[in-house]
C-alpha cells in the first residue's frame, strides 16, 4: 500500500498558516507528499524546501485570477496536487490543518483494512476548528469531512473542501466513506489577527467578494464555542507559542443573528436527540 499526501499553498508564510507543521505532521504516515505551490511574495517555497525530506515534491503552479466563483481556483489547485499523487490513497491536508501523532497508526490501519474493499472510496475525519485561541473550538460549521480519497476513482473538486465522484460524465455524487478513526486539527481561525487580516485581504476575491472588516475574533455567538482541554499535536508547540492568539473577548453588546438562533436550535436538538446535525460532503458507510 502506498499513501500520497498533498496540499496547495500560496503566500502561506505571510498569511500565518502553520503549513510547515502541517506537512511535518503527515510525513511519518505518507510515502510521498506533493506541495503545489503558487506564485508567492514570501518564503513559502523556500521554507518547504528547508524541511529537507526526500518524500516532499514541489510542483510550481499558476493561479487563474479570473476563477473567482465560490473558491473554484482552490479546487483547481487542489486537483493539480492530487493529479501528481502516485499512491493508492491520496490524503489532502490544507495548510492550516494538522494531524496528531497519536492518530497516525489509526489512520494507517483504516487504509490497510479497506484497501481492497472498493465500496470504500474515502475516509472522513472529525474536525477540531480552533477559534479565537487554541483553547476553544467552534462547532457551528462542518464537523466531519473527507480528507482521504481512493486515488483510482474519477473525482473533481469544485472547491478546496470536498470531492465529487463522477460515475457518469454529467452527474456527480459525494464519495462513499468510512471514518478514519482520527481528527483533523484546524488552526486557521486562531492565527494572530494581523495575519488573519492579511489573509482575508488576499483571498476574499476568490470567493467573489470584498475583504470583510476584521478587528478580531470576538464577533461571534459564544454558544458556538466549546472549551478544549486536550493535548495539541507536538509539532504545533512552537507555532502555538509564537503565532496564535491567546486571549479572546466577545465584542460588547453582541446581538445574536438569525443564523445564530438557527444554530442554537440545532445545538439544542442535537443534545435532546443525541444526534449530530451538520452538513456532510460524503455518504457514510459506518
Amino acid at each position: 500500500m502506498k499513501i500520497s499526501g498533498f496540499t496547495f499553498l500560496r503566500n502561506a508564510d505571510i498569511n500565518g498558516y502553520p503549513f510547515i507543521e502541517s506537512v511535518r505532521s503527515a510525513l511519518p504516515l505518507v510515502d510521498e507528499f506533493i506541495c503545489a505551490v503558487g506564485p508567492s511574495i514570501d518564503d513559502t517555497r523556500k521554507k518547504i524546501e528547508s524541511i529537507g525530506d526526500p518524500k516532499i515534491r514541489i510542483v510550481d503552479t499558476y493561479w487563474n485570477e479570473n476563477m473567482c466563483d465560490r473558491g473554484f481556483v482552490y479546487g483547481q489547485q487542489k486537483m493539480i496536487g492530487q493529479y501528481q499523487c502516485q499512491g493508492d490513497w491520496a490524503f489532502y491536508l490544507e495548510g492550516d490543518e494538522v494531524l496528531h501523532e497519536a492518530d497516525l497508526e489509526k489512520i494507517k490501519l483504516s487504509l490497510e483494512t479497506y484497501l481492497d474493499d472498493h465500496r470504500v472510496e474515502a475516509f472522513y475525519f472529525d474536525f477540531l476548528h480552533f477559534y479565537g485561541t487554541p483553547y476553544q473550538t467552534g462547532i457551528a460549521g462542518y464537523r466531519q469531512a473527507p480528507r482521504i480519497i481512493r486515488n483510482s476513482i474519477r473525482t473533481i473538486a469544485p472547491d478546496g473542501l470536498f470531492w465529487v465522484v463522477l460515475d457518469k460524465n454529467k452527474k456527480g455524487r459525494y464519495p462513499r466513506a468510512r471514518h478514519s478513526g482520527a481528527h483533523i486539527y484546524h488552526y486557521g481561525h486562531c492565527r494572530n489577527t494581523k495575519k488573519m487580516r492579511e489573509k482575508l485581504r488576499q483571498v476574499s476575491k476568490y470567493w467573489g467578494g470584498q475583504p470583510p472588516e476584521f478587528h478580531g475574533y470576538g464577533n461571534i455567538d459564544i454558544a458556538e464555542l466549546r472549551d478544549f482541554k486536550l493535548r495539541h499535536p507536538t509539532v504545533m508547540a512552537k507555532w502555538l507559542a509564537e503565532e496564535a492568539e491567546h486571549t479572546f473577548t466577545q465584542i460588547k453588546n453582541y446581538k445574536p443573528t438569525v443564523r445564530d438562533r438557527r444554530n442554537r436550535l440545532r445545538f439544542w436538538l442535537e443534545q435532546k436527540l443525541d444526534v449530530e446535525i451538520s452538513k456532510k460532503h460524503f455518504r457514510a458507510l459506518d
